[in-house]
């Protein structure tokens, strides 16, 4: 006993001094967290974590999420003594170009690391999709005496993680839903960058804890391995709530000066106040990087074991698929990030229809026939379900009672919502959640994350104009399409009838490694003779002739959306009198820009000077189209909307057809000067 207790203390120093060296070595970094860290984070992985170094993806592992992803030393000492894929070489490298061991935890870079994290509150959001995901998986495929998932996610959150708005949104739908797979460590250390948290923060954690239903425990002393081990046992052993345990820790614990200080949490300790802590840690003060040779055996030792609880389970696995051979193959694809044969087959195409439907509709039409063919397609809405169109019609609610739903209820928690989505994506759902376009604002740093961990989530932006009409100028999008286009990783898509939503539908479901955001329309479009334009696979280019008359065109007219109605009527009125005109629909920015440049120089031909952008919403990042630095030629919005039908709405702000023929007509004019 006493020697499992010295070495349990020496691999706690080795991840505290690996942190302190490697925040000094690169001289910038936040060593004060996993020092104080060290024990809680060593026993959960050491005494509870099932996991697997030589396969960190093995399906039926815990999941760690460091939600306080400053602290992501912590992650990289831990990753390292347990002997995953962390060399002393890359901690070496902490914070440098390249390096597995990057700033925050980034997911994809390091194996090990489950989500990327750093703006706070975030990766506890993940966390709860992720136990979402758990129990959906749990229920949908195990049978009696065929149990092939059943683990725990577990995520440290920090003070900071406590302030953030969407760490208790999250919260309270874990509570909601009785998370009793998810365990939060909450490292309640008193301390931010500013100095002390009562500055800022004086609630009862606690309190707040227990009135959203979560099972609240709490250890006094993060040091305590005794009272950390029973506690963390009784979270596990909780069956109806999510548990939440607050560790009373002091950040850089063992530094003679700089212990329970803000000066340790986001700088290096400095050479000096290095030594005396190793001297109080029991550590040579002239070794850097020092890993014991204890610390070998005890990685070979935890390989050892999780190949072992591989291999038990790769046995049952290879049962289930006898007795069950549908589900496995179904399980293997959703691992493997493919999709059921045929799946495209389902997807309808729409009959012409000059009255249409919106997009919102027509796109419910497309969502059902796909979620009927493959079972691990499923989302949600932020109480938008019925605005959205997003409900999966033959399926039921995932509650409490019913884990196997597949139709979520965020509430109104948009943040949240993006977070948990990506929290499901990562553990290979198909996740889509709904909100109201203008309601972006309150999802994106969760669809930035999407982006950055280049998951396949699906972002269902309904209600995407001043089309929206009387709600007026607080539901309306202006800027939204352009602050979202501008997002490195990710599709805008805006499509301009059923077919071309159809078609884009089946190129999201076949992204595997980034996010869509799906703007839809609240009121009708037409949908399109495509006997007389052209095809709606054009729209897999991102954009493409639409129609145009014969002869070299004197105007493009660009349209996205419900506004290329607005072209298409343009074009009927020009060619009407003798101007040669073209209509290109772009629904997708960095779709055709991704084309090679011969596709996009026949599209968007530089001979032809004079072109009209139409799209309702800013202007902003449209100038690289028409080929002018001024708006000339740009219909869209230089403020926001108003209150009142949508019809008005749009003769208001001069999105008519006679508007556009008449500065088409001035732009062609210019361009033959």
């Amino acid at each position: 006993m006493k020697e499992k207790e010295n070495l349990d203390q020496l691999c706690i120093d080795t991840i505290r001094t690996l942190s302190i060296d490697a925040v000094q070595k690169a001289n910038s970094g936040h060593p004060g967290a996993p020092m104080g860290l060290a024990p809680v984070a060593f026993k959960l992985w050491d005494k509870f974590m099932r996991h697997t170094p030589q396969n960190p993806d093995w399906p039926n592992r815990d999941r760690f999420v460091l939600s306080a992803g400053h602290a992501s030393m912590l992650l990289y000492g831990i990753l390292h003594i347990f002997g995953y894929d962390i060399s002393l070489d890359d901690i070496k490298d902490f914070r440098q170009l390249h390096s597995k061991c990057a700033g925050h935890p980034e997911y994809g870079i390091a194996p090990g690391v489950e989500v990327t994290t750093g703006p706070l509150g975030q990766g506890a959001a993940n966390s709860v999709g992720m136990a979402m995901a758990e129990r959906w998986l749990q229920t949908y495929f195990n049978r009696p005496g065929h149990e092939i998932i059943n683990y725990n996610i577990f995520a440290i959150a920090g003070d900071g993680c406590m302030m953030e708005g969407i760490s208790g949104e999250a919260a309270s739908l874990a509570g909601h839903l009785g998370l009793s797979n998810l365990v939060w460590l909450y490292d309640n250390n008193n301390i931010t960058i500013e100095g002390e948290t009562s500055l800022a923060f004086s609630e009862d954690v606690a309190v707040r804890y227990t009135s959203y239903g979560w099972n609240v425990l709490h250890v006094q002393d993060a040091n305590d391995l005794g009272l950390l081990e029973k506690e963390i046992q009784a979270a596990i052993d909780e069956a109806n709530r999510p548990s939440i345990i607050i560790v009373d820790s002091h950040i850089a614990y063992g530094s003679p000066n700089k212990q329970d200080s803000a000066g340790a949490h986001g700088s290096p300790l400095g050479e000096d106040e290095i030594r005396a802590t190793k001297e109080n840690y029991g550590w040579d003060p002239d070794k850097t990087f020092y890993v014991p040779d204890e610390i070998t055996k005890f990685k070979e030792d935890m390989v050892a074991k999780g190949a072992k609880q591989e291999e038990e389970w790769n046995e049952k696995l290879k049962a289930y698929a006898e007795a069950h051979p549908d589900l496995a193959k179904q399980f293997d694809m959703m691992q493997n990030g493919e999709l059921p044969e045929g799946w495209e087959a389902i997807i309808p195409e729409f009959p012409t229809d000059a009255k249409g439907l919106a997009t919102r509709e027509s796109s419910s039409k497309i969502l059902n026939p796909i979620a009927d063919k493959i079972p691990w397609f499923m989302g949600g809405s932020a109480d938008l379900g019925p605005s959205t169109k997003t409900y999966i019609k033959e399926a039921s609610s995932f509650n409490k009672e019913n884990y196997g739903g597949r139709n979520f209820h965020f509430g109104v928690r948009e943040h949240a919502m993006g977070a948990i989505i990506n929290g499901m994506s990562l553990s290979k759902l198909r996740a889509y959640g709904a909100t109201f376009f203008v309601f972006s604002d309150y999802v994106r740093p969760a669809i930035r994350l999407s982006s950055l961990m280049k998951q396949p989530v699906v972002y269902i932006f309904t209600h995407d104009s001043i089309g929206v009409g009387e709600d007026g100028p607080t539901h309306q999008p202006v800027e939204h399409l352009a602050s979202l286009r501008a997002m490195p990783g990710l599709d805008v898509i805006r499509p301009s009838d059923a077919n071309e939503l159809s078609v884009m539908w089946k190129y999201i479901m076949g992204l595997k490694d980034r996010p869509v955001a799906l703007v839809l329309s609240r009121q009708g479009m037409p949908t399109l003779d495509r006997s007389k334009h052209a095809p709606a696979e054009g729209a897999l280019k991102g954009a493409y002739v639409l129609i145009e008359s014969d002869g070299t065109p004197e105007v493009i007219l660009i349209g996205t959306g419900s506004e290329i109605q607005i072209c298409l009527n343009a074009y009927e009125q020009l060619t009407n009198e003798g101007i040669n005109a073209r209509v290109v629909s772009m629904p997708c920015c960095t779709l055709f820009q991704s084309q090679d440049k011969e596709y996009r120089e026949k599209v968007l031909p530089r001979s032809v000077k004079a072109r009209i952008v139409v799209e309702a919403g800013s202007t902003f990042g449209w100038h690289g189209y028409t080929g002018r630095e001024d708006d000339c030629g740009i219909f869209g919005l230089k403020d926001f909307g108003a209150s009142a039908p949508a019809g008005e709405l749009y003769n208001e702000f001069g999105f008519t057809t006679e508007r556009v023929v008449q500065v088409a007509k001035n732009v062609i004019k210019k361009n033959k000067k």
